[in-house]
């Protein structure tokens, strides 16, 4: 069964103001207020081939008031770019703000919470993020499909688990446009997962999905997903936002 993409009755609000204004271009991807962040800052890229681990070519953007370092993958879909967050890295020292890679694969975080707040107690820190060698299993790639979504992985998964509908959960919201400071997650929906189909070497799965939103955020959890030798994801949580369908 394909995917069938519909959109709420009031409609997606960013897009109805999108359409209203043509130089409103829709955020290619949104973090989900205290989800995944309160505070996004500094972000840098991977261009170095992957001697940061299996994720080249993917951002890495800070958040201050989490001290974290979240992942994000993107895709360009009908002209529109949009893709998928996910967590990364927590526990650093102070507030992150800005982030540089270098040539070599490592990553300096520098941070402050100046009267802000953040979970880093530090009033201020600068520190240094090596890849050990070791590849987590982890949802690398997250990419729209006609029928849903394909999930690509950093290690074999378990084809049981992967092709078990009950191992995902799918729920989608969005976000009011407004000039107002923040907004409440608005339009919730819960999207029906109706088959999962691992690939022959593994180490993907695409499911179908039944009520994908657009300018939706997607929010995908897999807490019963198995890499070969029965371990789970390190992070099973990604979120999608959707600016377009495929075509």
């Amino acid at each position: 069964m394909g995917a069938k993409p519909t959109e709420p009755e009031s409609g997606s609000r960013i897009h109805i103001e999108a359409a209203k204004i043509p130089e409103l271009i829709p955020t290619v991807v949104l973090f989900p207020y205290d989800k995944m962040g309160k505070s996004a800052s500094g972000i840098t890229c991977d261009t170095t081939g992957g001697q940061f681990g299996p994720f080249p070519g993917q951002l890495f953007v800070a958040d201050q008031s989490h001290s974290t370092l979240m992942r994000v993958d993107l895709e360009e879909v009908g002209g529109r770019w949009q893709g998928a967050c996910f967590p990364f890295k927590k526990g650093f020292a102070s507030g992150n703000v800005g982030v540089e890679m270098d040539a070599s694969g490592a990553v300096f975080v520098g941070g402050t919470n100046r009267g802000w707040g953040s979970r880093g107690p530090k009033p201020f820190a600068v520190e240094r993020l090596d890849w050990t060698g070791k590849v987590p299993f982890e949802i690398q790639h997250m990419r729209l499909r006609p029928e849903g979504f394909e999930l690509t992985f950093t290690q074999q998964a378990n084809a049981a688990t992967a092709e078990d509908v009950s191992s995902y959960e799918l729920a989608t919201y969005t976000y009011e446009y407004r000039s107002q400071y923040g907004s409440p997650e608005v339009d919730a929906t819960e999207p029906t997962i109706t088959a999962a189909k691992v690939s022959e070497d593994g180490m993907s799965v695409t499911i179908s999905v039944d009520g994908l939103q657009l300018g939706h955020v997607h929010q995908l959890n897999a807490p019963g997903v198995r890499n070969s030798n029965d371990n789970p994801l390190l992070h099973s949580k990604a979120y999608y936002t959707l600016n377009a369908f495929c075509q």
